[in-house]
């Protein structure tokens, strides 16, 4: 292998010459401790920046088996690690001179939540691989190698070594991070033997800072369970853990405006994935196949079974397999409850507000006036309990304007300034002076999820396909664009970057008339388990950028995708 020696000779060479010289330079160079590995060269100072990367071997990394032996516990490692590294980098970003994107030094800008990420991995020897974009320097159109000699020999070498290898870190610190992915695993897994849908821990800090920043809001009210809702939990680590444990089936959580019932909903949404230490949310653990749920006007639906909801439309529209380029509000959202069923989702997050009206409830009054028979919705009140007790789906869902729910909810949970009270037996008292309608809908048949795909021949003939993301609105694939704005547990924008990927690889490897949606999503995610995102890149390149969606993700991404052909 070529050594840093030699990198360095060859910098020298080509200083002053025109950008394309620095082609020169890919290829894996051994600096002390680590290889330095230029992956992608940029074609000029104002293109996307150069891709590299640095792997330090296991042995010289030195981290102790135990920290990443399982899989979370190899992920909380990874996204701590990338955070170290992160800090270091930022010092330095930019501090080497030139044109255009000369100097930057960037690796993922990681959230709240603890992702699986291509920034940073580590294999089973500990051998640990970074991944970052480096704007190699230059006046105008021409090398400065001088200035690239900084970053490559001057600052990453002191940021390798500060964060990447065990003996320069503070062993309590990273002793504590995998303690904490070790307890929140094992509240995980308790939550399936306990029955309970949810978690949240004494204690926890729920609101955010602002709109626009995800840290904890200072000062704020720390969540407090209502006393017949406790649960402790004895974990590995922390020891004994109290909080509100949400009991599967049907749990109704309402209050005044600004009480806090959309920030509980919020936190529960996002607790499909850990969080770091000091988010406040650390401990609220929720079933990671629970689905945020809402209506979505003008997003696709292709060949969908709604009949649950929605049957004998007046212009005889085929529901059973329902298609639309432009859905309305409670199409949308009955579309939306099907395909969360169908991904193995096993919890239904509902918010009213951004709910359909007529999908969620009719009134009495309205029922009295447009008789079941005249009205082709069959609204959620009326599958709620069926979802649950047929299908063991159970519904989280807030409610501000609407009491007709207490009928149906096993738990009712009422915010007080930040506070939650158990109004169970309160609001059953007072709902029976308000009876529903003692005429039940009839029950639902079982969706079809029958929905094979076929190949779309001028997808595989274009030997040029683009992808590019636009924040965490949509994903653009040559000319078509998956909006998934409303798919709102995608948390960040390198999880759309994978699903873009997924969908070319699906386009042209999985989707061959015969195989399903559903076949397609399993295959996909069985990859991503298995390999991780290097299963479906080009030649099994990985550059970083790249964060692991959840399966529940990739079928809502597929069943948005409007170029599919069925």
């Amino acid at each position: 292998m070529k050594t840093s020696a030699d990198l360095r000779q060859l910098l020298n060479r080509i200083d002053h010459k025109g950008y394309p010289a620095y082609k020169d330079t890919r290829g894996a160079w051994q600096f002390e401790g680590y290889v330095l590995s230029i992956d992608h060269v940029q074609g000029d100072p104002f293109a996307s920046p150069s891709k590299v990367s640095i792997q330090v071997p296991g042995k010289l990394a030195a981290f102790p088996c135990e920290l990443y032996d399982q899989k979370h516990k190899r992920i909380a490692l990874q996204d701590y690690l990338i955070r170290q590294f992160s800090r270091q980098v930022q010092a330095f970003t930019f501090k080497a001179k030139g044109s255009g994107k000369s100097g930057l030094i960037s690796v993922s800008h990681c959230g709240q939540e603890i992702l699986e990420r291509t920034a940073c991995e580590i294999d089973k020897n500990g051998c640990v691989s970074v991944r970052m974009e480096i704007g190699f320097p230059a006046n105008g159109r021409t090398i400065n190698a001088r200035e690239l000699c900084k970053i490559l020999f001057d600052f990453l070498p002191g940021c390798v070594k500060k964060s990447l290898y065990y003996r320069s870190l503070d062993p309590k610190t990273v002793k504590k991070n995998q303690e904490l992915s070790e307890d929140q695993e094992f509240i995980r897994q308790e939550l399936a033997k306990l029955g309970l849908a949810a978690f949240v821990a004494n204690g926890a800090i729920l609101p955010r800072e602002s709109g626009v920043s995800d840290r904890p809001m200072k000062q704020a009210v720390a969540f407090q369970s209502p006393k017949s809702m406790e649960v402790t939990l004895k974990l590995p680590h922390h020891g004994d853990l109290t909080g509100m444990g949400i009991p599967e089936g049907i749990t109704l959580i309402v209050g005044g405006g600004y009480h806090g019932k959309s920030t509980l909903l919020k936190a529960l949404e996002l607790g499909v994935y850990n969080h770091i230490a000091g988010d406040g949310r650390e401990y609220v653990i929720t079933d990671n196949t629970a689905m945020k749920i809402r209506a979505e006007d003008g997003r696709s639906i292709k060949h969908t079974d709604i009949s649950m909801f929605i049957s004998n439309l007046p212009n005889h529209k085929d529901t059973v397999h329902f298609c639309t380029e432009d859905a309305s509000g409670s199409t949308s959202q009955a579309a939306n409850v099907v395909e969360a069923m169908e991904s193995g989702s096993n919890l239904l997050l509902i918010d009213e507000d951004t709910s359909a009206t007529n999908f969620m409830i009719r009134d009495e009054l309205m029922q009295r006036v447009v008789h079941r028979d005249l009205e082709p919705i069959t609204p959620f009140i009326d599958r709620v309990q069926e979802l649950f007790s047929v299908y063991q789906i159970s519904t989280i869902l807030v409610a501000g304007s609407s009491g007709s729910y207490f009928h149906k909810a096993d738990h009712i949970i009422q915010m007080d300034h930040y506070l939650p009270r158990d109004i169970t037996e309160f609001a059953k008292k007072e709902a029976m002076a308000f009876p529903l309608p003692e005429e039940p809908a009839a029950p639902g048949a079982k969706p079809n999820s029958v929905r094979p795909i076929k190949p779309d021949a001028a997808f595989r003939k274009n030997d040029r396909i683009k992808i590019k993301t636009q924040g965490k609105d949509s994903i653009v694939i040559n000319r078509e664009t998956i909006d998934v704005r409303y798919v709102e547990q995608l948390t960040d924008t390198e999880q759309l970057a994978s699903l873009g990927l997924l969908m070319k690889y699906a386009q042209l490897k999985l989707f061959n008339g015969k195989r399903t949606l559903l076949e397609t999503a399993e295959e996909l995610w069985n990859l991503l388990d298995q390999k991780g995102i290097s299963a479906v890149c080009d030649a099994g390149y990985v550059s970083g950028g790249f964060a692991l969606p959840r399966k529940q993700e990739i079928y809502a991404c597929l069943n948005r995708y409007r170029g599919l052909q069925m």
